[in-house]
C-alpha cells in the first residue's frame, strides 16, 4: 500500500485541549484519509469535562460513537484499546503513514522520549521513530520545565515534530474554532493533508 493511502494515527491523551484532537480527526476525515484512533483513560476524563461527547469505554463502543458523531463508517475509523497490542500501529510491519498524538501530555512526551513503551499510545510512538515514520507531538502545557525541555529536545533530534498548542493571532480569530484550526491546520501541513482551514500568511482574500 502507497503511504498515501495508509490510515493516519491519532492519539488523544489527558491534557487539556481535547478538542484539538477531535477537530483532526474530523478533518482527516473529511479529506478522506481513514484515521486509527487511540483515547487514553485520562483523555476519556477531559473530553467529558471540555466537551458534549461522552466516550464509551469499550474500544468497539467507541468507534460507533465516534463514527456516528463524524457521520463516517466505522470502518474509516478504527479505535483500539490502550493494551490492543494486535492493533496495526504496534507493529513496524504495518504501520501508519503518520501518528499525531494531539494533545500531548508531558507525561506521554517523558515516556515516548526515553522509549517506555507500557500502552498502546507508547509503542506506536516507538514504531513510528523507528519506521522512521511522521511523528507530532502536540504538546499542551505551561511553563515548561528543563526536563520536558530535554524530553522534546531528545525527540526532536530523533526525528519528531514536537509542536506546542500555540495559536497565532495575526489573522484576527473571531471564536475559539477559529484558534483550534489554526493549530488543527499546521499539523494538517506537516501531515501533507489539504485544507481550507486558515489563511496563510502572505496570501490575500482573492488568493
Amino acid at each position: 500500500m502507497n503511504i498515501t493511502q495508509r490510515p493516519i494515527a491519532v492519539a488523544l491523551t489527558g491534557a487539556s485541549g481535547i478538542q484539538y484532537g477531535l477537530r483532526l480527526v474530523e478533518c482527516l476525515l473529511g479529506a478522506d484519509r481513514d484515521v486509527q484512533l487511540m483515547v487514553s483513560q485520562a483523555a476519556q476524563v477531559v473530553a467529558n469535562m471540555e466537551t458534549d461527547l461522552r466516550l464509551p469505554g469499550r474500544p468497539e463502543e467507541m468507534q460507533r460513537y465516534l463514527a456516528g458523531h463524524f457521520e463516517v463508517s466505522p470502518e474509516r475509523l478504527q479505535v483500539f484499546g490502550r493494551q490492543q497490542w494486535t492493533a496495526p500501529v504496534a507493529s513496524g510491519s504495518n504501520p501508519p503513514a503518520a501518528l499525531v498524538i494531539c494533545p500531548c501530555t508531558t507525561g506521554t512526551l517523558a515516556t515516548v522520549a526515553n522509549g517506555v513503551c507500557d500502552d498502546l499510545i507508547d509503542r506506536a510512538a516507538d514504531v513510528a521513530l523507528k519506521e522512521r515514520r511522521k511523528l507530532i507531538l502536540v504538546v499542551r502545557e505551561t511553563p515548561y520545565t528543563a526536563i520536558h525541555l530535554k524530553n522534546m529536545l531528545r525527540l526532536t533530534q530523533a526525528g519528531a515534530v514536537i509542536m506546542p498548542a500555540n495559536p497565532g493571532f495575526y489573522f484576527r480569530p473571531q471564536s475559539v474554532d477559529d484558534l483550534i484550526d489554526f493549530i488543527v491546520a499546521r499539523v494538517l501541513d506537516h501531515l501533507g493533508v489539504r485544507h481550507d482551514l486558515s489563511k496563510r500568511w502572505g496570501m490575500h482574500d482573492d488568493e
